[in-house]
């Protein structure tokens, strides 16, 4: 070949590089053959050559198919330096870029991924602008809600057990609109600082306060506030009110539509038009009147302060307290500081916004306390006790919220039957009507009180109760606890734990197992005598903190010697069953209590100490009516309501559903009824007798005569009557429950006199024309314990109850059960420790004269009495406090040394 067609072999690579690396002077021995005969055969054909390593060859795929492409290129002619705009060579970028470059291009590694300011700003605009025509799109399709129609409150309508209507009350619509004009600028004030400083110029919305609450409920926390006027406005217009992310992104759109269309003063008016004041009171209107029976017009800035206090919750801020929904947090004196600081708030807020000058923010020195509820007169009489009982129910039994319950259109059907109501009120106020007379003893027949429950068994609902004379001038419903101590009515409690349990083996501890313990027969014998000395299950003397003796009085300083158990509950004996309950343990009749219906709540009394067995506790008659109930079930324990079911709109929005549980074998419960029965039949709750009815039932009565009850039932229901006389005038702070000595012309009232004619004469209605029905017969349990110093093996016969009910006499005398040789006589007793007259005054060493109980005996037609736990009882010449040993801390000084109830 010619030398002048030779060429030499072309650089592969483009552009200015390659023209720069050609231009560069050979290196020594580099010449030209050199080179030509370093390069591979296949370099000088276009051949790809080896790659040197593996970061070269991955480079030179991310260059576009390495040099094989590279190669192609050239021989194409593809290649260039930049300037000509070519697709590149070896070294330049791939043809055209893309719309979004991502990956991108022309970066390596984790670059490559990481995605430019330009595509995250595009990204977020156009975000931002999808965001906005949904916006505009749902702002324009939103409509201002009719305030009138959304906001309107509803009746709430209670029905009886039947279905007819009881009463339509609770959330009727109570409001007055009134014009701008006619709102005080002061209560506008208050509200703007108090509630959105921003209000005059703000567009309806708190952007910040609308992200903490989106934020707070996004991640499951409670629903936040930092609503402005005009958000709570257009909430207060919703039908809806739960707090959920949806219904605040509708407020949003509202909130923004009102702030555009309307102006601030309409905002305003309608705002304190809708808003709920409480006390069934909707509007500024109705809340002037409600709280200061005056209109919006004349409200001065104090009272304007204390209402827009109200707009945060009036259930937790009207003085007036709202026990009912909330009985620990929303009492009168924890609502009355709150609304008295937040009242103050707001005035000092007033001065701070310049909307108050301060000299007449210092004449507002004395809160404005409002009048007190007035009452709805359709409430009166039980009808008002009957819908609190119900509301209580609801709102602690279901999802409704008392804001909800407030607006009102429910549908509340009872369990409360109107013929066993008013057979009950009928009962009471004969008895009352009868006996008490304040006119001619008002000494003595002043603040007496009654209550009652009845509960049927076989369901637990609470067919009928008694809270006082008129719920609209008596406010505290007896129904529910009073402090009123139950005395011996707790007795059964004992026998079913000693029968449950067993009593404790001596020679063991203090916890043993069922297999050491020994199950008590009711025809167990423990000593009866007076002013016994009681020791704990290993035979030690029991003593309190102080180091004195416990040394246990019966009803009248009466002396029974060697008692069985059975005897024992009929005349109403104390030493024994604080004995028993000792032997069982004091704790195991607590578990019994609770498991049959108590609760262990205040009302409840110290358990570890002896007068716990005989009725220092103050349960309700509810309670009580309902734990009895547990023994007419033969131990099925079912929960009291007064609720089956909640309507609204036609939609059940709650349904009772009856949960029962064993509580106690039927072969003790069964017992315990027998036993029972004998004291109506044959002891002190003879008056309570249905002439061919099946009755059990027990009487109760307080030391210092401050309490009397009759708690019994029926296979088919079972009721609990209390007396007692407590001054509940609300501006007597030192409340304290009163004596019943000479109560109703009776020397003393047990409850053998007025709760048990009241019961009879309720249930002897009550019961008319209902089948009659049987208790079961028991079969014998445990075994024949004796206790308490009772002589064994044998007890005297003039001392022992027959074996069998059937042997006592119908109407027994209190002398043929009394052994009179065994019996110290209560001058002589009195005089070993030092007091002339034990039950008068108790002598030195008596407790605290609320500690024990009192009791009656019937011979038929006059009452007997007699004092179970009376004044009398007492150790070593030491007066204890009531709280230490045996009184629930009720601040009454109830349970002194010697506890205990008759």
């Amino acid at each position: 070949m010619s030398e002048h067609r030779r060429k030499t072999s072309q650089p592969q690579g483009g552009g200015r590089a390659a023209a720069r690396r050609a231009a560069q002077p050979a290196g020594r021995g580099d010449t030209p053959s050199r080179r030509v005969a370093n390069e591979s055969p296949s370099g000088l054909y276009g051949e790809e050559r080896p790659y040197g390593s593996r970061a070269e060859a991955r480079r030179a795929a991310q260059r576009g198919g390495g040099r094989r492409r590279g190669a192609e290129e050239l021989s194409s002619g593809a290649g260039g330096g930049r300037r000509r705009g070519g697709g590149g060579g070896a070294g330049g970028h791939p043809g055209k870029k893309r719309f979004i470059d991502y990956p991108r291009s022309g970066k390596y590694g984790f670059r490559r991924w990481v995605p430019s300011w330009k595509l995250v700003s595009g990204v977020c605009l156009s975000f931002l602008g999808l965001l906005m025509g949904v916006a505009g799109v749902a702002y324009a399709m939103v409509t201002t809600p009719k305030v009138n129609a959304a906001a309107e409150a509803q009746n709430n309508v209670y029905y009886w057990a039947d279905g007819t209507q009881l009463v339509a009350t609770g959330g009727e619509v109570n409001r007055q609109n009134i014009s701008y004009e006619q709102i005080p600028e002061a209560m506008r004030n208050a509200v703007i600082s108090a509630e959105n400083k921003t209000f005059e110029d703000d567009r309806g919305i708190d952007p910040m306060g609308i992200a903490r609450a989106v934020f707070n409920m996004a991640k499951g926390g409670e629903t936040q506030g930092g609503s402005t006027i005009t958000q709570q406005y257009v909430k207060n217009s919703m039908l809806s009110q739960d707090q959920t992310l949806s219904r605040k992104f509708k407020e949003l759109f509202i909130t923004l539509k009102v702030g555009g269309e309307m102006k601030k003063r309409e905002v305003m008016a309608g705002y304190l038009n809708v808003s709920y004041y409480g006390r069934g009171a909707w509007g500024l209107q109705a809340a002037a009147r409600t709280y200061y029976k005056k209109d919006a017009k004349d409200l001065d800035p104090s009272e304007c302060a204390f209402l827009a206090t109200l707009l945060k919750g009036a259930t937790y801020f009207d003085p007036a307290g709202a026990p009912e929904v909330d009985p620990e947090r929303a009492t009168k004196e924890k609502n009355r500081e709150r609304a008295e600081d937040r009242w103050k708030w707001i005035l000092d807020e007033q001065v701070k916004d310049n909307r108050m000058e301060q000299a007449e923010r210092d004449t507002y020195d004395t809160f404005p306390m409002p009048l007190q509820p007035r009452q709805n007169a359709q409430l009166g009489g039980q009808t008002g006790y009957l819908v609190d009982l119900a509301k209580s129910y609801v709102l602690n039994n279901t999802d409704i919220t008392s804001d909800q319950l407030a607006q009102g259109g429910y549908e509340i059907h009872t369990t409360f039957k109107k013929d066993k109501v008013e057979q009950l009120q009928k009962a009471v106020e004969d008895v009352d009507k009868a006996n008490i007379d304040p006119e001619e003893r008002p000494d003595k027949d002043t603040h007496v009180q009654f209550g009652g429950a009845s509960i049927d068994p076989s369901t637990g609902a609470i067919v009928a109760t008694y809270g006082g004379r008129d719920a609209t001038k008596h406010y505290t419903n007896n129904a529910d606890p009073t402090g009123a101590q139950v005395g011996s009515t707790f007795k059964p409690f004992v026998l079913a734990a000693a029968m449950k349990y067993g009593k404790r083996n001596p020679g063991l501890g203090e916890v043993q197992s069922e297999s050491d313990r020994k199950p008590v027969s009711p025809e167990s014998i423990y000593n009866g005598d007076n002013l016994l000395e009681i020791k704990k299950y290993n035979g030690e003397v029991w003593k309190n903190k102080g180091g004195d003796r416990w040394l246990q009085t019966n009803d009248g300083d009466e002396s029974y010697g060697d008692i069985d158990l059975r005897k024992a509950m009929e005349q109403s004996a104390n030493s024994p069953y604080v004995q028993l309950g000792m032997d069982v343990g004091t704790d195991k009749v607590k578990d019994v209590a609770m498991a049959v219906g108590l609760r262990d709540d205040d009302y409840m009394a110290d358990s570890t100490v002896p007068s716990f067995s005989i009725g220092t506790s103050s349960p309700s008659a509810i309670r009580m009516a309902g734990s009895y109930a547990t023994f007419a079930t033969s131990g099925m324990q079912r929960e009291p309501f007064s609720v089956t079911e909640v309507m609204k709109k036609g939609a059940a929005v709650f349904q009772h559903k009856s949960k029962p549980q064993r509580a106690l074998d039927p072969i003790i419960a069964d017992n315990v009824t027998d036993v029972l029965k004998n004291v109506v039949e044959n002891g002190t709750g003879t008056p309570a007798k249905l002439p061919g009815r099946d009755v059990a039932g027990k009487t109760g009565t307080t030391d210092g005569n401050r309490s009397a009850w009759f708690v019994g039932y029926t296979p088919q229901l079972s009721t609990a009557i209390s007396m007692f006389r407590l001054d509940d005038n609300e501006k007597n702070k030192k409340r304290e429950f009163l004596e019943m000595y000479g109560t109703g012309g009776e020397k003393e009232i047990h409850g053998a006199s007025f709760p048990a004619q009241i019961w009879h004469d309720f249930m002897a209605a009550a019961m008319k024309g209902q089948k009659v029905k049987n208790f079961p017969t028991p079969r014998p349990w445990g075994d024949k314990m004796y206790g308490g110093g009772a002589a064994s093996p044998s007890p005297t016969p003039t001392i022992t109850a027959p074996p069998t009910p059937s042997a006592e006499p119908t109407t027994p005398s209190p002398s043929p059960t009394t052994p009179s040789p065994t019996t110290p006589t209560p001058t002589n007793t009195c005089g070993v420790w030092g007091s002339e007259d034990c039950k008068d005054n108790g002598g030195t060493n008596a407790g605290t004269d609320d500690g024990g109980t009192t009791e009656g005996t019937t011979d038929g037609s006059d009452t007997v009495g007699t004092t179970e736990g009376a004044d009398t009882t007492g150790a070593t010449g030491e007066t204890t406090d009531g709280n230490e040993n045996g009184g629930n801390g009720n601040g009454n000084g109830n349970g002194g040394f010697f506890g205990g109830g008759g």
